[in-house]
């Protein structure tokens, strides 16, 4: 299948599953947001450490994947930055909901806040897909079975990521229907990386590698930087690491096949 089109699957179905799930069981979905997260980041982290770098090291030398980590970690701490001034937030410091983890900000009216809130963190989800399509993109270029198997991965990543999205969409008063709707779209995004991904890959080798340790490095920031300290916090106990590791696991396997 084209890659490009498996990221635009993996992005909306992805993300409108996770807006689904919210859509019928209730806004109140933290603790399941954070099994889901730390699943699928353990499952990326693997797939990142057994494939992508290894991948990058191979079509060039050590020295281009180092780079590639550094940029792409540096590429979401970009975004990041870019999010917390406009959101006008400081994420210094890990925090105690996943509403404030993805940048709300303070209004006195709650609802209004949550809404505000809700479309704050659509606008960082979108820009954190970029990376993931880049992934996609370079991977499908390269073998398709390697993109199908990070466009699978990335899609499950998305779905506990559109919960999160959409329950302050949800509690902010949109309807049911509109959030999950504006959720799924959003995702539509990762095509944006995933055309990069394919462009950058189809330069030489020495650009393949670049990409494919760039994605990486982004998603290995989000994973140890983000989704486990937080899922941590969140939860304040250890089911984040216990599925973090159950998805290194699923990860391994996959690769293996």
């Amino acid at each position: 299948m084209n890659i490009i089109l498996l990221s635009f699957l993996a992005g909306v179905v992805g993300m409108g599953l996770g807006g689904v799930i919210t859509a019928i069981f209730g806004t109140r979905t933290e603790k399941m947001i954070s099994v889901f997260l730390s699943l699928a980041g353990g499952v990326m982290a693997s797939i990142v450490l057994l494939e992508l770098i290894p991948e990058a090291v191979e079509y060039s030398n050590i020295g281009v994947a180092v780079a590639g980590l550094v940029l792409g970690a540096l590429m979401v701490m970009v975004l990041n930055n870019i999010m917390d001034r406009v959101s006008k937030t400081h994420k210094s410091k890990l925090h105690e909901s996943y509403t404030d983890f993805f940048h709300s900000t303070e209004v006195v009216d709650r609802k209004k806040s949550m809404f505000r809130s809700g479309i704050i963190m659509l606008v960082a989800i979108a820009l954190h897909n970029i990376p993931e399509g880049l992934a996609m993109g370079a991977a499908g270029y390269h073998d398709a079975a390697l993109g199908l198997t990070i466009a699978i991965m990335i899609g499950l990543h998305n779905v506990p990521e559109g919960m999160a999205v959409s329950a302050p969409l949800m509690s902010g008063g949109l309807s049911r229907f509109k959030a999950v709707a504006l959720v799924a779209l959003i995702g539509a995004t990762t095509v944006i990386g995933a055309v990069a991904g394919v462009l950058i890959g189809g330069i030489s080798y020495t650009a393949l590698a670049l990409s494919f340790a760039m994605a990486g490095g982004a998603m290995l920031y989000v994973v140890f930087g983000e989704i486990l300290p937080q899922s941590i916090v969140t939860t304040k106990d250890r089911l984040p690491t216990i599925f973090a590791m159950v998805g290194i696991i699923i990860g391994l396997i996959i690769t293996q096949i």
